[in-house]
């Protein structure tokens, strides 16, 4: 879009926000702001459309589909901070015996 064309619908964005906030008709909001009711409608019709949802086919990779995977692992991991040194991720499946063995050692050290 060209600057203009990107002022104009900016200027017009606002506008129609703008009444919609001030709970006004559009008869009473277009007078004061002295621009006619049909601009105002249209407008409202060419947003609308605007933000009406685009579908785009996607291909996805399966080698892709592994690395949002691990990432979904990992970001529901758990982060367990011991005072001084320490600090381990905990990831969804894991031993809870061999975790407490390790705590343990780890409180050893401490």
């Amino acid at each position: 879009m060209n600057r203009a064309r990107t002022e104009q619908w900016s200027k017009w964005r606002g506008l129609v926000s703008e009444q919609v906030a001030s709970e006004q008709s559009v008869a009473v909001f277009c007078r004061e702001q002295g621009i006619h009711e049909w601009q105002l409608y249209e407008w409202k019709k060419r947003l609308r459309r605007e933000q009406e949802v685009q579908f785009l086919a996607v291909e996805v990779n399966p080698s892709d589909l592994v690395v949002e995977a691990a990432a979904l692992v990992r970001s529901q991991a758990i982060e367990i901070r011991l005072p001084k040194r320490y600090s381990m991720m905990v990831e969804p499946g894991f031993d809870a015996t061999h975790l407490r063995a390790l705590l343990s050692i780890l409180e050893a050290e401490a």
